[in-house]
C-alpha cells in the first residue's frame, strides 16, 4: 500500500479497513505523530517506511530490523510479542492465550471452552435460553401495548 507523498497530515481513517497490508509506505509526509492503535490489527505487516521524525509503532523492539536513511525509517519483519522473554505489562488472565494484534500490540483470545469477561465462564453462551426470555418478553410487551392502544386507534 504506497500512501507516500499524499500530503497526510494524520494516519487516514480509512487505513484501519487495510488490515491485510503486507508493505506500506507512509514517507514524504508531514506526520507528526502515529497513535498507538493506528495499526491495530496489521498482524501480516513486514514493511513498514515512515518519516524519518517518526519512529517505528510499537518501538524498536516490535520489528526484528530497523534502517535509517536519508528521508525514512524502515520497519521491517514484525515480531510477536507474545514470544517475547519481555514480561508483558498485562498478562492474559487464566482460561487465555496471547495473540499478536499488531506492531507491539497483544489481545487475549478466550481458550475454548471458556468465554466471557476475563475468560471466566465456562461451556458455550446459553443461545437458546437468552433468545427464548428475550422473544417471550417481546411478545409479551407487544401484546399489551396492543391491547391497551388499539381502542386509541382511530378507523378510516
Amino acid at each position: 500500500l504506497d500512501l507516500s507523498n499524499c500530503s497526510l497530515h494524520s494516519v487516514p481513517p480509512g487505513l484501519a479497513e487495510a488490515t491485510t497490508a503486507i508493505v506500506l509506505d507512509l514517507t514524504e509526509n508531514p506526520l507528526t505523530t502515529l497513535p498507538n492503535d493506528s495499526f491495530l490489527g496489521f498482524v501480516h505487516l513486514q514493511s513498514l517506511a515512515v518519516p524519518l521524525a517518526l519512529e517505528c509503532p510499537g518501538g524498536s523492539d516490535a520489528w526484528q530490523d530497523v534502517t535509517v536513511d536519508r528521508s525514512s525509517r524502515l520497519c521491517q519483519g514484525q515480531r510477536n510479542p507474545c514470544n517475547s522473554s519481555v514480561e508483558l505489562a498485562w498478562p492474559c488472565p487464566e482460561n487465555s492465550v496471547c495473540a499478536p494484534d499488531g506492531p507491539g500490540l497483544v489481545q487475549c483470545l478466550c481458550d475454548n471452552p471458556f468465554h466471557g469477561y476475563k475468560c471466566l465462564r465456562e461451556g458455550t453462551f446459553p443461545m437458546l435460553l437468552f433468545g427464548g426470555i428475550l422473544g417471550t418478553a417481546t411478545v409479551s410487551l407487544s401484546l399489551l401495548l396492543w391491547g391497551t392502544q388499539r381502542r386509541k386507534a382511530k378507523t378510516p
